[in-house]
């Protein structure tokens, strides 16, 4: 018995553990953007997690060989391509709205990637969806609006919110696609997102002639990609093995929450009405959509 207390409150810090990593990524990722260009950027992110998961791989591989999983075949490979492809649209448009609104309004309008998987779920996968989730995409849907304006009084549309909004559609897309690749080893499925879509953010950073960069800075948004992205996933899947994805989801979920309170902390941001405001109702329907999730994982064993 206590043995299993202890694996599951191992699991359990691993899943705040990825959170919070992933959490930090946004205001270190502002940051860095000072001397980094977005598609350099977003190229170097996804290139330390592919990476520092080819480290991780190399270090498990004992224990990954016993896992059974499932090869890739013919049928994957559009959804590996969509994958990679919308990974490499998606952090390039987060990184170029965080140069253009505060890193806390980017970290808890990423509650969006949740809005976004679950309608396009129900429209290409038929998946259902209850009244809690309604409801929270409603909530969420509120404080995004709230969110998305620079000046209420004005009705100010931020260009940077429209930018992060794009990039949460994108993930919300893509996870629909990873979703397919599910039974594979999700290391793997990290290691081909980090080097794929890392190489094409690349190719674009050059074309655009946008890869100036002191190498000290290169170093370090490799590093933060290994952590917020390569290692909240490693986390996060190890969470998953005996917590579940349900429950794991609930406490991922507090990653753009954690996000926005790193970047009080660690930029100095102004803490407006509005913005607490919007935390509030989307934490809210963050809450609710987990409640949902939860339900639905639920009913699946009864």
């Amino acid at each position: 018995m206590l043995k299993g207390k202890s694996v599951k409150y191992i699991s359990i810090t691993y899943a705040i553990l990825a959170a919070l990593f992933y959490g930090f990524g946004v205001p270190l990722s502002k940051l860095l953007l000072k001397h980094i260009s977005p598609y350099l950027m977003s190229s170097l992110l996804y290139f330390g997690a592919g990476a520092g998961m080819l480290i991780v791989i190399f270090i498990t591989r004992r224990k990954i060989d016993k896992e059974k999983f499932t090869s890739f075949n013919r049928k994957d490979v559009k959804y590996i391509i969509l994958m990679i492809l919308l990974d490499i649209i998606a952090p390039i448009m987060l990184m170029i709205g965080l140069t253009k609104t505060t890193a806390s309004t980017a970290s808890l309008l990423n509650n969006f990637e949740i809005v976004f998987t679950g309608l396009i779920a129900m429209m290409f996968f038929k998946e259902i969806i209850g009244k809690k989730m309604w409801v929270a995409i409603t909530l969420i849907l509120v404080a995004g609006i709230l969110l998305s304006f620079e000046d209420i009084n004005n009705l100010e549309i931020s260009i940077g919110a429209i930018f992060v909004l794009g990039a949460s559609l994108s993930w919300g897309l893509e996870n629909n696609c990873t979703r397919m690749l599910s039974k594979s080893n999700p290391l793997y499925v990290v290691v081909m997102k980090g080097f794929g879509s890392g190489l094409g953010a690349f190719i674009i950073a050059v074309s655009l002639n946008q890869i100036d960069a002191i190498w000290y800075y290169v170093l370090m948004a490799l590093v933060l990609g290994f952590f917020a992205y390569g290692m909240s996933l490693f986390y996060y899947i190890s969470a998953q093995r005996h917590l579940g994805a349900a429950r794991t989801s609930a406490y991922y979920a507090t990653a753009p929450f954690a996000g926005s309170i790193f970047s009080f902390i660690i930029l100095k941001e102004t803490i407006t009405v509005i913005f607490i405001l919007a935390f509030v109702i989307m934490a809210i329907g963050t809450y609710l959509a987990i409640r949902e999730n939860n339900a639905f994982n639920d009913s699946l064993f009864r």
